[in-house]
């Protein structure tokens, strides 16, 4: 037996009504798109600079961009209401705005470290930049001294900083995620509050109770219990996070096997937000590398190598900037923009050792 199947007719108040197309993803760009994205730009650049330039008594790049940015805006919504519709049009707009905002900080960002970078190539280009210290040395002579001193400070004291912040800011994300309860709710309170405290209130606070009242000296291990107080409520928040990021089934999972509240945490939860920490650590790294003012307060200036953080007066990179710049030289502003950019290497350098450290291995434990 044959099966025939009879094909329904069309309703005739249906049959001549618009077709609803779905609407292309924010993403795709057409040709006739693009074409409108470089006109509209080009037509207001016409626009403003005829106003700006020629009929109003206005002058400034800052203003001209500004006005043009609005100018290529407001063109390109009326050009593209044209060819789609309200909804579309929006998010072409909005879509322009996070591109335009992404790429400012991203040239905000390369012309930073550029600048830094050429101004410090010079300094940068003597090696005894890298392997001298700065005593008994003509400061404005470029072929004499260097920030090994400056480099040695910063490394010890961003160590010892590690060392006695990483173990906090974890147990307290752990007890703030996985405990939890009353206490953990002002604990929680307690680190967002210290997020925005000042880095000069910490090193008062290290200089009062640990170098007034315990008789600690100023010295590289006083500077970095400063950078400590800085470095823990960043990295315990971001831990905090990244822990909360971790899905409930593995916990599930883990305590359905048999595990303990403590298994789960140190063999599950705790290597599946490794990544997570790492990027934690290195925030919390940034901070405390850049610090200047707790570092004058507790480990005090010098221009010689002291490598035994526990005595004598020691140097970081950031404290050696912000001496060398204010001495009205040529040669000591190119010596500090040179030690801002060895900063940011280090920076870099652990970032990178971090992540390579917390990548999670296939086939690994």
């Amino acid at each position: 037996m044959t099966t025939v199947q009879i094909r329904p007719e069309a309703d005739p108040d249906t049959r001549d009504a618009p077709v609803d197309e779905p609407r292309r993803v924010l993403r795709s760009r057409s040709p006739e798109d693009r074409a409108e994205l470089v006109g509209s730009a080009v037509a207001g650049f016409a626009l403003v600079w005829l106003a700006y330039q020629r009929l109003l008594p206005t002058s400034g790049l800052l203003g001209f961009l500004v006005c043009w940015y609005a100018a290529f805006l407001l063109v390109y919504v009326l050009v593209t209401l044209q060819r789609h519709g309200v909804v579309e049009v929006a998010d072409r707009v909005a879509g322009v705005a996070v591109r335009t905002g992404a790429a400012m900080v991203g040239t905000t960002l390369v012309f930073v470290v550029g600048y830094t970078v050429a101004r410090g190539l010079e300094a940068m280009s003597h090696s005894n930049f890298y392997t001298q210290e700065l005593t008994y040395s003509d400061p404005t002579d470029l072929g004499q001294g260097g920030v090994l001193h400056a480099i040695i400070g910063t490394l010890e004291q961003l160590a010892i900083a590690i060392v006695i912040t990483l173990p906090l800011a974890v147990a307290t994300a752990v007890f703030m995620t996985e405990v939890g309860g009353r206490l953990a709710r002002v604990v929680r309170t307690l680190v967002e509050a210290m997020t925005g405290l000042p880095s000069i209130v910490a090193g008062l606070f290290i200089y009062v109770a640990v170098i007034q009242l315990a008789g600690v000296p100023r010295s590289g291990f006083a500077a970095a219990l400063a950078l400590s107080v800085m470095m823990l409520p960043i990295i315990t928040r971001s831990a905090d996070v990244v822990l909360r990021l971790v899905p409930n089934g593995l916990r599930e999972a883990s305590l359905a096997l048999g595990s303990s509240r403590w298994q789960t945490i140190w063999r599950v939860v705790l290597p599946t937000a490794r990544p997570g920490l790492a990027t934690a650590l290195i925030l919390g790294v940034a901070r405390g590398a850049g610090e200047t003012s707790p570092v004058l307060l507790t480990a005090g200036y010098s221009q010689f190598v002291n490598a035994n953080p526990f005595d004598d007066w020691q140097t970081s990179l950031p404290l050696f900037v912000y001496q060398t710049f204010k001495l009205p030289a040529e040669a000591m502003a190119k010596r500090a923009f040179g030690a801002a950019t060895v900063l940011l290497i280090i920076v870099l350098a652990l970032f990178i050792t971090a992540r390579l450290v917390a990548r999670t291995r296939r086939g690994g434990r």
